[in-house]
Order: structure tokens, then C-alpha cells, then sequence
């Protein structure tokens, strides 16, 4: 197999994981370089995947700067640098480079879904054909089963939903919709004890829920200011209360938070 079907393949593989990952590729060199025009490599949060853009200095110099661009998020998605090899890397050679930046994934709007029960089914069906990866969480795995089958879908099944919580992104945008009130509460509580902020926390549910969580998240011995930090009712104001419906009101949300925190 050629190294371009190799780089390819290597590529897709990435992208289907969901797991942001960078490409780095080399577009001029001028004088003595290390790498040849068109040299490729894979960077991900951990480090090289596949390729090389000269070994050595060069190399771990770029797969830092690929790794601090993932770090920064959706606003830097991709980048040109040109570095001069003597004075920039500190190798004895005289060369210059300049090399091309790409991430992908990091852009990706990541949606964590406690719950995969019929509104969660809508739900994620409405999410599926927007730019966005969703995350499914749920003590049953005959549920999760159920759900659509895509690369942009995760699943886990998880008896106590609550632990992972600690993998979740402060960026994600999570929503508990549960068997009830008695699941949904431990996530929240898991949430506020351990001092986590997300783009977006909501609730399924009433605003008589809503009184009875706040209730028993103070008796739990979270501040009253810190345990009021959810929505719920979630959903914009229209339609009835098919699931369908449903799912379409809460994604309309989303995305209009989505859209406030951009121009923010």
C-alpha cells in the first residue's frame, strides 16, 4: 500500500473515532530540510499516530504545536507557520519550512445524553444530520440497542451514570433525561460536588421537578446558588408532548445556545 493510501486510510480511521486528531503537512522547504515537499503526519492528543515531518526536533516541535492547537478548541482550526530550522528549532541545518495545520474533531459540537429512553431516541435521530458527535449514556443496554447506528453516535452502557461524569469536556453540552427524577438527581449531585461547569446542563422534566431537585440537592449539601445551575423545563415553547415533538423543541434550544455562545 502507498504511504498516500496509508496517510488516507490512517486519516478515516481518526475521523471515525471521534477523537480530535491534527494533520501536518509539509508545503515548502527551502535549502537543506529534513523532509521532502508533501511529507504528512497524524498528531492526536497524545501524540504521533502516523508519518513524519523530518524526525527529530522538527518533528517534536510540530507535534507540540499540533497538540497546543487542539488544546485552543474551534478557533484555530487550521494554520500555516514557517519556521526557520537553525534559529526556530535549533538544528545545525539551514533550511526553512513552512507547514500546514489542520485539526479536525475539535470543532465537532459534542451533546452527552444521560437517558436513552424514547424522548433520547427522538432526540438523537433530530441531532444525527447536524455537525456534531453525541454521546449516550444509560444503565440499560437493551435501550441503547435501540439506538441509530452512526460514527457520529457513542454509547455506553454504565451502571451508575454519575461516574462519568469526570470524562465529560467543559464544553459538552449535557442533558439528563432519565428513567426519572431519582437518576437524574445523582448526576447533578455528581456534577455540582465535584465543581463542574458545561456549556449547557438541562433537565427533562416540569417546573415542579425542578422544585423537587433543587430541594433535594440542597439537602444533599450543595450552596442553593450552585444547585440552581440547570435548566428545567427544557425545550423552546411549541409543540405538544409526542417525543417527537419533543426532541424537535429541545434540539431548537441547543442550537440556539449553540449560536448565543458564539457571538459572545
Amino acid at each position: 500500500m502507498s504511504y498516500a493510501n496509508q496517510y488516507i486510510e490512517h486519516l478515516a480511521e481518526l475521523d471515525r473515532s471521534g477523537q480530535p486528531f491534527a494533520s501536518v503537512t509539509m508545503v515548502e522547504a527551502v535549502g537543506s530540510t529534513p523532509q521532502d515537499v508533501g511529507s504528512k503526519m497524524l498528531v492526536n492528543e497524545t501524540g504521533l499516530v502516523f508519518g513524519t515531518v523530518g524526525g527529530g526536533r522538527i518533528e517534536r516541535k510540530a507535534i507540540e504545536h499540533a497538540q497546543a492547537m487542539l488544546s485552543q478548541g474551534p478557533c484555530q482550526p487550521t494554520e500555516l507557520v514557517e519556521w526557520n530550522l537553525q534559529r526556530d528549532v535549533g538544528m545545525t541545518c539551514g533550511g526553512v519550512v513552512r507547514l500546514f495545520f489542520e485539526s479536525f474533531n475539535d470543532r465537532r459540537w459534542q451533546i452527552v445524553i444521560f437517558g436513552a429512553g424514547h424522548v433520547a431516541q427522538a432526540l438523537t435521530r433530530c441531532l444525527l444530520p447536524i455537525d456534531c458527535q453525541i454521546h449516550c449514556i444509560d444503565q440499560r443496554h437493551e435501550w441503547l440497542d435501540r439506538l441509530s447506528e452512526s460514527s457520529k453516535l457513542k454509547r455506553t452502557q454504565c451502571d451508575e451514570p454519575a461516574d462519568m461524569i469526570e470524562s465529560l469536556q467543559d464544553q459538552d453540552f449535557v442533558i439528563c433525561m432519565t428513567m426519572g427524577h431519582r437518576t437524574d438527581r445523582p448526576i447533578l449531585e455528581r456534577i455540582f460536588k465535584l465543581g463542574r461547569g458545561f456549556a449547557f446542563l438541562g433537565v427533562i422534566g416540569s417546573h415542579s421537578k425542578r422544585k423537587v431537585l433543587l430541594r433535594e440537592l440542597q439537602e444533599a449539601g450543595i450552596d442553593d446558588e450552585i444547585a440552581s445551575r440547570f435548566e428545567c423545563p427544557i425545550g423552546l415553547p411549541l409543540g405538544n408532548n409526542q417525543p417527537a415533538e419533543i426532541a424537535i423543541s429541545i434540539a431548537a434550544q441547543l442550537i440556539q445556545v449553540r449560536d448565543r455562545s458564539l457571538t459572545t
